[in-house]
């Protein structure tokens, strides 16, 4: 029987945590400097300490290996007098895909921002996640909102 848990990410996850987020960042064809992954690392773990506005991290482990993760932060908002959450990085290894790991994930991160009393959870995608999407499509609403960056 394959063991599922969500669990805080620790420093002892980093090499596999650097695999799981190399794989993400692949998917979006995109890379980063080693000291975007040394600096993303300790804020995570920063967060996980309970440091205002940090980034938090979760790892979803198979049998006790990590195979997914989730980076997100609470900031405040101007819609809001709660601060909301961020779901910023949300991967699941293509090995354990189907396993309902990006599920597991979404709800620890929907937990924790309930308990921080947070007004929302929100995150993107690219359109073309057609996979993820089907998901989210069954656990969040779509938004009619677009994304902008400066030139």
């Amino acid at each position: 029987m394959t063991q599922i848990e969500v669990r805080p990410l620790v420093a002892d996850d980093e090499d596999k945590w650097r695999r799981l987020w190399r794989g993400y960042l692949d998917f979006y064809l995109t890379s980063v400097p080693d000291a975007v992954y040394d600096s993303s690392f300790r804020r995570v773990l920063s967060g996980n300490a309970g440091a205002a506005g940090e980034f938090r991290g979760l790892v979803a482990t198979v049998d006790g290996a990590p195979a997914g993760l989730a980076h997100f932060l609470f900031h405040r908002h101007g819609w809001s007098v709660e601060d909301v959450c961020y779901l910023q990085d949300l991967f699941v290894a293509e090995e354990h895909r189907g396993l309902g790991l990006g599920r597991k994930l979404i709800e620890a991160v929907y937990a924790a921002a309930d308990a921080a009393g947070a007004a929302q959870v929100y995150w993107l995608t690219q359109d073309f996640n057609e996979t993820a999407r089907r998901l989210y499509d069954r656990i969040g609403v779509v938004t009619p909102f677009i994304k902008y960056n400066r030139r």
